[in-house]
């Protein structure tokens, strides 16, 4: 997969595309239906399926103070499009020039002659160029103008539910992980270096691996049944996660500390994602060590009753 960071970068063989245009962060389950369109549209009139997102998100720039908590890295997003089949990625740099573009300026010098998008792919609610004064009817004039079709994607529906990036940073905000999955297509999940905690767990009640995330989206202050993968090794653990403040030890600073419901073979994972796949109880704080302990062993015991049901499901399935 091809991806570029600046516009100047962008190689005169980028085009002729099939386009879609977007933030898509998260890369959710309606973004990933997108993605799969912008695919078969590229495959069927033999065009380079491409996207064109942004980082930082435009709201960063014009309304920093309205900017939503981001889910995804740009990284993690262009890995995500390119499973769907998207062959090459521009994230353009998002800065105050970009938003003063006209959607005129957007479709002809952007779409038309720096791309060469022959199709451009986007939902019924796509809004472009300064103030967002371009809209759905307007790109599609520009395209006959300037030699791009252009295609309306329905808003994709989940039980009744359409799927947005603010519905899930809600969902995950509340804890509801599970819920989140579903609009994902996927688990939440953090990711990050295994740091160094408190020494506290080891020695009073179980051991863990502490997470070190840059991830602006936390999930709500509690535990949950979690999956960790080892990033650099072949290998994944079932598993339970605490966020929180370890209020039974006088804590202060957030942590994720994950407990594997199997003992660690090998060496201690370096970087680890972290699956939240369901929300168990809110984070409280005990009386003792011990009582701590006690609540953290019927945590797992739950936690493997969640896993040994899943195994059914998918066997089944």
């Amino acid at each position: 997969m091809l991806v570029y960071r600046r516009l100047e970068d962008v190689p005169e063989t980028f085009g002729p595309c099939a386009l879609t245009v977007g933030n898509f962060d998260g890369v959710h389950a309606g973004h990933r239906e997108i993605m799969r369109q912008v695919a078969r549209v590229a495959v069927a009139r033999g065009l380079k399926a491409s996207v064109m997102t942004f980082h930082p998100h435009p709201m960063c720039v014009v309304a920093p103070l309205r900017a939503p908590l981001v889910i995804s890295t740009p990284e993690q997003r262009a890995a995500m499009m390119h499973a769907e089949g998207i062959d090459q990625v521009l994230i353009l740099p998002f800065d105050h020039a970009v938003a003063q573009w006209s959607p005129e300026y957007f479709a002809r010098e952007i779409l038309s002659h720096k791309l060469k998008a022959r199709v451009v792919l986007v939902g019924e609610d796509f809004h472009f160029g300064h103030r967002h004064a371009g809209d759905t009817e307007m790109l599609a004039e520009f395209g006959r103008r300037f030699g791009f079709d252009t295609e309306l994607i329905d808003p994709i529906m989940v039980r009744g539910q359409r799927v947005s990036s603010s519905l899930v940073r809600d969902l995950v905000r509340n804890g509801r992980v599970s819920k989140a999955a579903r609009m994902l297509a996927r688990p939440f999940a953090l990711e990050g270096a295994v740091v160094s905690g408190h020494g506290v767990g080891s020695k009073q009640t179980v051991p863990t691996l502490n997470l070190g995330t840059t991830s602006e989206l936390l999930p709500m202050n509690g535990v949950y049944i979690t999956r960790t993968t080892d990033l650099d090794l072949p290998r994944s653990f079932d598993s339970i996660t605490n966020v929180g403040h370890r209020p039974t030890f006088d804590g202060d600073a957030l942590t994720i500390e994950t407990f594997l419901l199997s003992p660690l073979t090998g060496e201690t994972p370096h970087r680890i994602r972290v699956d939240f796949l369901c929300r168990v109880r809110d984070e409280r704080k005990f009386e003792s060590p011990e009582q701590l302990k006690a609540q953290i062993m019927r945590d797992v015991s739950r936690a493997q009753t969640f896993f040994r049901r899943l195994g059914k499901w998918v066997r089944v399935r």
